[in-house]
């Protein structure tokens, strides 16, 4: 297959990708920049580019923004399974059945064999390799976004003279921020006060 032709059929994804790298790489020259400029006000030395890709603080940019991406991604293939909305491409039709609502041809609970019951396995996961890929790359997000999140919590730490965290102990405490935002417990000081809203313009 020549270039142009490979190009032809696939156009969409290499425009896709390419500006995902064009984006990533612009990103981490930026943050790269200003961590330099964080780095000398705290009269500390400066790093690498590539020191700098490896570090907690673009990991951690990285993929927060992944994460998210991917359990919506992973929420929508999901939630469409089972549910319609009318008049969306994403949605199959409000009455009737779906391409994709084919039964497979292998059964588990019917199969006479172990080959058989192998191969109903395999269609199985197959037949859900989708969703569970989606789900997969969210925890691998998650995993690296609380990895990057505890280095540059670590780092930013070592610069002010503060105790640093284990990945445990990190993972707790940013739980128990995100949850205080919207729930309560009367009389602890780790919780608001419970007649009090959040409220996104003053961040109280």
């Amino acid at each position: 297959m020549t270039v142009g032709r490979f190009f032809r059929s696939n156009n969409l994804t290499v425009v896709i990708f390419a500006i995902f790298l064009f984006s990533i790489v612009g990103m981490s020259i930026a943050g790269w920049l200003t961590n330099n400029e964080t780095l000398t006000e705290h009269r500390q030395s400066k790093i690498s580019y590539g020191a700098y890709l490896v570090s907690g603080e673009f990991i951690e940019g990285v993929f927060e923004n992944w994460e998210s991406e991917f359990l919506q991604m992973w929420a929508l293939i999901m939630l469409t399974v089972y549910l319609r909305q009318k008049g969306s491409a994403d949605s199959k039709p409000i009455r009737g059945s779906a391409p994709q609502d084919t039964s497979s041809r292998y059964s588990i609970i019917n199969a006479t064999s172990w080959q058989h019951r192998s191969k109903a396995i395999g269609h199985t996961i197959y037949s859900h390799s989708l969703g569970l890929a989606m789900l997969l790359l969210f925890i691998l997000s998650f995993t690296l976004h609380a990895v990057g999140g505890l280095t540059a919590h670590n780092q930013d730490a070592l610069q002010h003279g503060l105790a640093q965290s284990s990945f445990l102990e990190f993972i707790a405490i940013g739980t128990l921020l995100v949850l205080s935002i919207k729930l309560r417990e009367r009389g602890s000081p780790e919780s608001k006060p419970v007649g009090r809203k959040y409220d996104h313009k003053t961040g109280e």
